[in-house]
C-alpha cells in the first residue's frame, strides 16, 4: 500500500494542535498547545483571546510536529485543516495558516469537519475498526447519535435539542463552584459522592436529547438547598445524563441492527460514562470502542485521520477560497 502522510491542523476552540499521521491510523506526532490555564480565570473560553493565542502558537507548533515526526513539509502528501464547526476567529487562524502552507508547498488542501474528526479518533486507537457502526458523539458543542455507514457517509439519527452534554457539564460545574473546565472536575468530584438525588430525565418519541431540564433542576436544587452534598449532586447529575445516553444508544443500536458502538468527543473521556458503556458490552453483547484519552479532546491527529479518508476515498481537495464555517453541519 502506498504510504500517505497527512499534516493535520486544528484550531476550532482553545487548543492549537498540529499532527502528522501516516495512512490515517498511525500517529507520528500530535502536538497540542492548550489554553486552559489562560481561560480558567474567565470561567470559559473567550473567543478573542483564543484567536490571538492561536496566532502566536501555530507556527511553532507546526515546526515541532514536523520535527517530532522526523519528516519535512516536502514529505507531506496533503494538509488537512478544521474549517468548522467552531469559533469563527479561532477557525480562521488555522484555515489561513493551512492555505498559506498549501500554497507555499504546493500540497493539496483538505477541508475537514471537526465532528468527523472526533469519529476518526477511533480509527487511530482501534486499527481494525471499520464502518458501519453507531457513533455516540458527546462534546462541549455536540450530542449526536450517528450511523457511520462509510468513512465519509453519515446519517444523524439523534441530536440534542438544546444544551450539548459537555455544555451541561460545564454549567453545572460552574453553579456548584467547581469552575472551568467542568467535565473533568464533575467526573472527579462524583467519585466522592453517591447518585442518591432524583433528577428529571427527558425523552422524546425519536432519539433526540435534551439536557436543559436536568441542568435547571441542578441549579434550582443548589440554590434552594445550599448545604446539599456537592459530591452527591455531581454523581446524581452524571448518572442521570448517562442514563439518557445509554437508553437512546440501545434504542438506536436495536433500530439499526448494529452491534458496534463507538464513543467520540471530549466527554467520552469521562470515566463514569466509559464504565457504563463497558458494562453494556458484557450485558448486551456489544462491541464498544472509544479513543484513548489524549484523542478525546480537540487534537490535530483526528483531523489528519479524517482528512486522509476524505483524500483517498473522495479525492476532494479545497482551493484557496476555503473559508471558516462556524456552524458547519456533519
Amino acid at each position: 500500500m502506498e504510504q500517505k502522510y497527512i499534516l493535520g491542523i486544528e484550531t476550532s476552540c482553545d487548543e492549537t494542535s498540529v499532527s502528522v499521521v501516516k495512512n490515517g491510523r498511525e500517529v507520528l506526532s500530535n502536538i497540542i498547545s492548550s489554553q486552559i490555564a489562560i481561560h480558567e480565570k474567565f470561567g470559559g473560553v473567550v473567543p478573542e483571546i483564543a484567536s490571538r493565542n492561536h496566532v502566536e502558537a501555530i507556527s511553532n507548533v507546526t515546526k515541532k510536529a514536523l520535527r517530532e515526526a522526523n519528516i519535512t513539509l516536502a514529505d507531506i502528501d496533503a494538509i488537512a485543516v478544521t474549517y468548522g464547526p467552531g469559533l469563527v476567529g479561532a477557525l480562521l487562524v488555522g484555515v489561513s495558516y493551512a492555505k498559506a502552507l498549501s500554497y507555499a508547498s504546493n500540497k493539496p488542501l483538505i477541508a475537514t469537519n471537526h465532528i468527523q474528526g472526533h469519529v476518526a479518533a477511533n480509527y487511530i486507537t482501534h486499527k481494525d475498526l471499520e464502518p458501519p457502526f453507531l457513533c455516540v458523539i458527546i462534546s462541549g458543542g455536540h450530542t449526536h447519535l450517528v450511523h457511520i455507514k462509510g468513512y465519509n457517509e453519515f446519517e444523524i439519527i439523534g441530536k440534542t435539542r438544546d444544551d450539548a452534554i459537555g455544555e451541561a457539564f460545564d454549567k453545572v460545574a460552574r453553579v456548584i463552584g467547581l469552575g472551568y473546565p467542568g467535565g473533568p472536575k464533575i467526573d472527579k468530584l462524583a467519585k466522592e459522592g453517591q447518585p442518591n438525588i432524583t433528577l428529571p430525565k427527558t425523552y422524546f418519541e425519536n432519539l433526540d436529547f435534551s439536557f436543559s431540564g436536568i441542568k435547571t433542576a441542578v441549579i434550582n436544587l443548589n440554590h434552594k438547598t445550599p448545604d446539599l452534598n456537592k459530591a452527591d449532586l455531581a454523581a446524581s447529575f452524571q448518572k442521570a445524563v448517562t442514563d439518557v445516553l445509554i437508553d437512546n444508544t440501545l434504542k438506536a443500536a436495536e433500530q439499526l441492527g448494529i452491534k458496534k458502538i463507538a464513543l467520540a468527543g471530549g466527554v467520552s473521556a469521562n470515566s463514569y460514562i466509559r464504565q457504563r458503556y463497558m458494562e453494556l458490552k458484557e450485558k448486551e453483547n456489544l462491541e464498544i470502542y472509544y479513543p484513548e484519552i489524549s484523542l478525546c479532546t480537540d487534537n490535530a491527529a483526528m483531523i489528519a485521520s479524517a482528512g486522509y479518508f476524505n483524500y483517498i476515498n473522495d479525492n476532494k481537495t479545497a482551493d484557496l477560497e476555503l473559508n471558516a464555517v462556524p456552524n458547519l453541519k456533519m
